[in-house]
Formats: C-alpha cells, sequence, structure tokens
C-alpha cells in the first residue's frame, strides 16, 4: 500500500534534515525566500482583511472565522512554493539538539531570514497603500486592527506570540508529514486558522498589519510597531516555536528511542 504520511518519528528526522538544507542555503537565496514568505504572508493577511470588512455588519464572529479561513493562504504558499518564514524555521532548534547544525548558522538563518520578513512584508504593505484599495471600510478596519495591536500589555503580547507559535510550527510538522500537496493545504489551514480564530500574535504577518497600517494614515510610530508588538510578540514565537515544541518533540521521538537502541544493544 503506497504511504500517505509520515510517521511522527519519520516527521521529525525529516525536519531535522530538512533544518540542516536550511542553513547551506546562501546569503543572497535566504534573502530572496525570506523576501518572497513575507509578500505571502502579506497576501494572506490583506485577503482576510478584505473578506473581513464584508462582514463585519453581519455578526463579530462569523467575521473573525472568514477571515481565518482565508489567513492560511500565505503559510500554503510558503509550504508548497517553497520560501523561508522566520516563524517556521524557528524548527531549526532540533537540528541543533541533534548536533547537525551550528548555533552559529541557525543564528545567521534566523536573521537574514528575519530581517528579510520584513522587507517583503513591509514593501507588500507599502504596494498595497498606493494601490487604492484600501479605502472606506477596508480602510478602517487595517486601523482598527493596527490599534489592537498595539494596545494590550507586553506580557499578553508574549504569551499570545507563545500560542502562535506552537500552532505555526505544529502546522509546518503536519505539512511535512504530509507527502501530497491537499494534505499539505490541510496541515496550513486548520491551525492557522485557529491560531488567527482565536485571536494569537504572528510577528510576520504584524510586519504586515502594522506597517500598512501606518502607510495609510495610523499615527501610530515605528517604535510602537517595535517595542509594543514585533519584539514580545517576536519573543513569545521563539518560545512557542523554537523552545517548546522542538525540545519535546526532539526528546519525545529522538533521545528516549537512541535511548532505548543502546539499551538493546547492550542486551544484545
Amino acid at each position: 500500500m503506497e504511504k500517505r504520511f509520515l510517521s511522527p518519528q519519520e516527521t521529525i528526522i525529516t525536519t531535522i534534515s530538512n533544518g540542516v538544507k536550511k542553513t547551506q542555503l546562501s546569503f543572497k537565496q535566504t534573502i530572496f525566500l525570506g523576501f518572497l514568505a513575507g509578500v505571502y504572508i502579506g497576501f494572506g493577511a490583506y485577503g482576510s482583511i478584505t473578506v473581513m470588512q464584508t462582514m463585519k455588519n453581519i455578526d463579530v464572529g462569523l467575521m473573525k472565522f472568514m477571515g481565518a479561513m482565508v489567513f492560511p493562504v500565505g503559510l500554503m504558499l510558503v509550504i508548497i512554493c517553497g520560501a523561508e518564514l522566520f516563524t517556521g524555521n524557528n524548527l531549526l532548534v532540533m537540528a541543533l539538539l541533534e548536533n547537525e547544525i551550528s548555533f552559529s548558522s541557525m543564528l545567521r538563518n534566523w536573521v537574514l531570514v528575519y530581517f528579510s520578513n520584513f522587507l517583503g512584508s513591509v514593501f507588500l504593505a507599502y504596494c498595497l497603500s498606493k494601490s487604492g484599495l484600501i479605502k472606506d471600510s477596508v480602510l478602517n478596519l487595517t486601523l482598527s486592527i493596527a490599534q489592537n495591536k498595539i494596545s494590550p500589555p507586553i506580557i499578553e503580547m508574549i504569551i499570545r506570540g507563545i500560542l502562535c507559535n506552537i500552532l505555526v510550527v505544529l502546522a509546518v510538522i503536519m505539512a511535512t508529514a504530509s507527502l501530497d500537496i491537499v494534505s499539505k493545504i490541510f496541515s496550513c489551514w486548520f491551525p492557522i486558522m485557529l491560531f488567527v480564530l482565536c485571536g494569537y500574535e504572528h510577528s510576520v504577518a504584524n510586519m504586515f498589519f502594522l506597517p500598512l497600517a501606518k502607510f495609510i494614515g495610523s499615527n501610530i510610530s515605528w517604535a510602537q510597531i517595535f517595542f509594543k508588538n514585533l519584539f514580545p510578540v517576536t519573543l513569545g514565537n521563539l518560545i512557542g516555536g523554537a523552545i517548546i515544541i522542538p525540545f519535546i518533540y526532539v526528546y519525545s521521538y529522538m533521545q528516549l528511542h537512541k535511548k532505548k537502541d543502546v539499551q538493546m544493544g547492550i542486551k544484545g
């Protein structure tokens, strides 16, 4: 029978292998693919705004759900078309824990990808601000979203970032386990839809939402964008996606199996 998906252990092994390949990308490859990922996430984010503004006078819950349904297109493009996304690349920690990559190579990837994700997100935000598409209810909703993203206390933003990236890296893991495109689409859709619906915070998505609002007339400053949102959300994303999930899964599916193999070798 043809295999339809990888087992959890096979998925973690493949994720580790993919992590090694990511650190071997050249400077230009990393920057270009990171730029594209920022654009792709922005595509999903803007689509989400467009859908939500059509539902806001009907029902708030339905508005959020419709927006959450569209947003995952961004990660689908990243996973299936190939791009470098900072939050997904937090899983490089798995390769680090298995001594397959160095800390410096992981950090290099993170810094370049984060920077290029920001460039791609801001580029798309600026293009849309000059496109004539953002007006009336779309404009008002964009401004409202941005204001809501800089208003909560820092600790709340960190927690929302943690919860968000737990779901994002799980979506990446599920997509890695999937062996066909349809399965990868559903793997991306459900976890990402859930984090948007719940109101969690994604650093790369916010690199689009907040500059877009600024470009179309919001009075928020770049200092507020970075210090009230991006930095605390990024910290939360790192805790969720680079610490909680990688450490638990590597220990559960790699370290414990190694111990078992050693014990079997001793008995043999």
